[in-house]
């Protein structure tokens, strides 16, 4: 895909790449995230760059044994703990033409370095990014991640399932494979941004007339929470950080207004079954009996095959939209304020 008022420095055959990745309480899944990166079928040069919070786990004393094992890993340390600090950290001691974002979680396919190196060398993207297929371990976890793999648990953005078979423009991309110049050019992180740093940075290159791409045939395994307190945590948090980027910006795609919607009409429904709202109490029921009605018949356009997993999909749902919805009102409203996410503390 090309954009022809837009010019791109071209990139040299197998130019060599910067993996970042921002580090807190990761001392289950940091030697797997580093192993996979490691092993990319890529002919480039490579290194790691791992931003360090204070993690309690271990995961520092980890992190300084992969680095001392393997002299393409390298420490900066980002003692506030925040996500776009760790990034911004990370951007600023890589050395190589392209940066790609790695999440501790994340599981890299061998050829995903190659795959989305190839579609920034061959197009004006800046910034490319592939599906994000989350995986689960046990029921609970499992009924999480087929939220996040349809179109009804995290909003339908295309990397959420690749509901395309084409390379797209898109808004956003999970992770991202950067031009490491889109930063000079449009600037850094938002380091205000504790979460949703990634659609903020994604709409400034998008204003700036740069092309994101979608590429439907990279998947990428991702490990969500595994227990619906941490997802609910989490998704309220997002809710907080989209709620305050759209109260900045004073636009967003209208997907994202399901949630604080679904969340009005509920209060509306417990006000009505409070005041009785003059003698229609009847009325209370309607919207959440037809909300767990819609959740029951989505959930069975799911996977999970048992009565009890239907049951999981279903509250699994619920926890992400009025959670998410929460937060959203919340950041509307008042800002985001210090709302961190603390899942994974």
């Amino acid at each position: 895909m090309r954009c022809d008022n837009i010019r791109v420095l071209p990139l040299p055959k197998h130019p060599g790449v910067s993996y970042i990745m921002p580090v807190l309480n990761e001392a289950e899944h940091l030697e797997a995230a580093v192993a996979g990166i490691l092993a990319q079928k890529y002919d480039g040069e490579a290194e790691v760059i791992l931003a360090l919070g204070n993690s309690t786990d271990g995961t520092s004393e980890l992190a300084e044994s992969l680095a001392a094992a393997d002299p393409r890993i390298q420490l900066v340390r980002n003692p506030a703990n925040d996500v776009p600090i760790g990034l911004n950290l990370a951007i600023r001691a890589s050395k190589y033409p392209v940066i790609i974002r790695v999440d501790a979680h994340s599981e890299l396919p061998p050829d995903y370095t190659a795959e989305l190196v190839g579609v920034l060398a061959s197009t004006d993207a800046v910034n490319v990014g592939g599906v994000m297929l989350a995986k689960g371990d046990g029921p609970v976890q499992e009924a999480i991640a087929r939220a996040y793999n349809s179109p009804f648990g995290l909003g339908g953005a295309a990397y959420h399932g690749g509901r395309t078979d084409v390379p797209m423009a898109a808004e956003s991309a999970y992770l991202g494979v950067y031009r490491r110049e889109i930063f000079d050019e449009v600037g850094y992180f938002d380091e205000s941004m504790r979460r949703a740093q990634d659609w903020e940075l994604n709409y400034r290159i998008r204003q700036q007339g740069y092309v994101i791409l979608f590429d439907p045939g990279v998947e990428v395994g991702y490990w969500p929470r595994a227990s619906f307190g941490a997802l609910r945590k989490q998704m309220y948090a997002t809710g907080v950080w989209r709620g305050a980027l759209v109260r900045r910006q004073g636009k967003t795609p209208l997907r994202y207004l399901a949630p604080p919607l679904l969340v009005l009409g509920l209060l509306a429904s417990l006000g009505i079954a409070l005041t009785g709202a003059g003698g229609r109490r009847w009325l209370a029921g309607c919207l959440p009996a037809l909300y767990i009605l819609g959740l029951t018949g989505v959930s069975f356009t799911m996977p999970g095959r048992s009565p009890f997993g239907k049951v999981l999909n279903v509250l699994t749902l619920a926890v992400i939209h009025i959670s998410w919805g929460l937060g959203f009102l919340r950041g509307l409203l008042r800002g985001a304020g210090s709302t961190v996410d603390k899942s994974r503390a």
